[in-house]
């Protein structure tokens, strides 16, 4: 079960990047504590978490601002996570142990009857769960924790692209990919099947990001 402080973060983090909290938005902490019906103390975790993916800045008068990422520092925080995710499933496919390997498959398997009933915030919970198992399956926790790190400042966006149609399908379809390469130690497959699946989770980030400026725009 998430926390009371996730909950707020992931309420807020979808606010923002739909477009219904606009940059300079000032985060009212009691205000947020009454809407959630909670104290201050889960709301300035929620807005401290949030802090880490570079949606909201602290003022020099502790104030919690909205300051959405540009275009451009996203494309360059999207392409150093491909990097990392591309290097994970590689050194995966080659450390995985066999009880990993099982046990990935079975998450993986798992996950396509979320995608048969649409259930997309599951999905998104698990598609994290997914990509944490090939970060652990490396063997090194350096690299585990610099991805999962880099990770958390795209988590917004990288569940927001599932809003996009048809996205919960082809998701699972390049996650496939991913699966059958690791679980034939095929290296070299992995790590193009994991370059592929960033890209295209950039791209489907973009169409929303695109359409939900268009609806703005009206």
């Amino acid at each position: 079960m998430p926390t009371n402080a996730e909950i707020i973060r992931d309420e807020v983090a979808r606010r923002i990047v739909s477009g219904d909290l606009e940059p300079g938005t000032v985060l009212d902490e009691t205000r947020l504590a009454a809407e959630f019906n909670v104290s201050r103390t889960p709301v300035r975790e929620a807005l401290r978490k949030l802090g880490v993916t570079g949606l909201v800045v602290q003022s020099s008068h502790r104030r919690t601002i909205v300051a959405k990422p540009d275009d451009q520092e996203l494309a360059n925080i999207f392409f150093v996570m491909a990097q990392l995710e591309t290097m994970c499933a590689g050194q995966s496919a080659l450390q995985m142990s066999v009880k990993q390997r099982r046990d990935f498959q079975i998450l993986h398997d798992e996950m396509a009857s979320l995608v048969r009933c649409g259930a997309g915030e599951d999905y998104a919970l698990a598609n994290e769960a997914f990509h944490s198992a090939i970060y652990e399956g490396t063997g090194n926790a350096y690299l585990a924790e610099l991805t999962f790190n880099t990770r958390l400042r795209l988590q917004p966006f990288r569940r927001a692209q599932f809003a996009t149609p048809g996205r919960l399908a082809a998701s699972h379809a390049e996650h496939s990919a991913v699966v059958e390469a690791i679980i034939r130690a095929d290296r070299d497959t992995a790590e193009r099947a994991m370059q592929a699946h960033i890209g295209y989770v950039e791209g489907a980030w973009k169409r929303f990001s695109n359409r939900i400026q268009e609806e703005l725009a009206i």
